[in-house]
């Protein structure tokens, strides 16, 4: 596990950031919606497969948890899988791009993410975030991966999908099965990407089951803490791509996950924190807008590491 110098209290910390209106300055920077409709988007890193993790009781302890607005709220200790905090924890409800951590773990599951990928007409045909690669353009599975992760690309989730097991239906079905093997027994899923579909759910607690396999996993840790992300498309050309997890890139004790939204979900984000020697993940979904998923998602964090 990864271990920070004690910088102080990081629920002090995020106090005094709200208190400065810098996270509100920061969130006029990023008015586009998590899933507006744009392209070249960021990247996505896959887990190494693991045994599904236990959640142990809640705890109870001292202190009062921060107010949130969001639906649906797991906090937990990432170390030992204890529940430090929940509210509406088993209530269904679309999980947006945060998905697509289970995504990377079914990828992971197949090894050899230096192999190469061909894209395919059929990759390129969704919205509203997109890559913008071209079929027939070749990639390694990593890049794809990185990229998904970091800047929740839909069009690359399909392409991964389709590589992975020859079609985004077969792909969803090992979705599913990965999530059975995690003990998620509360959700379902359809697609790779998380876009909406009438019969893909999953719960806060679900969701937490799911963000600590894939913390366990070097791989995806590494991926989902990248702020910045050099991509080189298959001409030539290289772009940058900030994580879509404004969390990461502002709060020093965040070490990252992911984002997600789409108008049916809210506003969700599966995020993790690690102050001297303390770790937790906080889990939000269904929050009405970004100002509130960020303050929620910081609260959490600032709260759990202060513990």
């Amino acid at each position: 596990m990864f271990r920070r110098r004690r910088r102080g209290n990081p629920f002090l910390l995020m106090r005094k950031l709200m208190h400065f209106g810098m996270i509100a300055a920061l969130l006029a920077l990023t008015a586009l919606p998590a899933g507006a409709v744009t392209k070249r988007k960021t990247k996505h890193p896959a887990p190494d497969s693991n045994p599904a993790p236990a959640i142990a009781p809640k705890l109870d302890p001292a202190g009062t948890t921060p107010r949130t607005r969001a639906e649906s709220v797991v906090v937990v200790d990432a170390l030992t899988g204890q529940v430090l905090y929940e509210k509406n924890a088993d209530q269904q409800r679309p999980p947006a791009s945060t998905q697509k951590l289970l995504t990377a773990l079914v990828l992971l599951d197949s090894g050899d993410l230096n192999q190469k990928l061909k894209v395919q007409a059929s990759d390129t045909q969704v919205e509203p975030v997109k890559l913008g690669f071209k079929a027939g353009e070749v990639y390694t599975r990593r890049e794809l991966l990185e990229v998904l992760l970091v800047h929740s690309v839909n069009d690359v989730a399909c392409a991964l999908a389709r590589d992975n097991a020859g079609s985004v239906a077969a792909f969803a079905e090992k979705m599913n099965a990965k999530a059975l093997e995690l003990g998620m027994r509360h959700s379902h899923f359809v697609n790779p990407n998380g876009l909406p579909a009438s019969d893909q759910y999953s719960t806060a607690r679900d969701m937490t089951r799911l963000a600590l396999a894939a913390y366990r996993s070097s791989t995806l840790r590494s991926i989902v803490a990248t702020k910045t992300l050099s991509f080189r498309f298959a001409s030539g050309r290289v772009e940058e791509f900030r994580n879509t997890n404004l969390i990461l890139r502002n709060y020093p004790y965040c070490t990252g996950m992911k984002t997600g939204y789409t108008q049916a979900a809210g506003h969700c984000l599966v995020s993790s924190g690690s102050n001297n020697g303390r770790e937790v993940i906080a889990v939000v979904l269904g929050d009405r807008n970004r100002s509130w998923l960020w303050q929620d998602s910081c609260s959490l964090l600032a709260w759990g590491l202060s513990l």
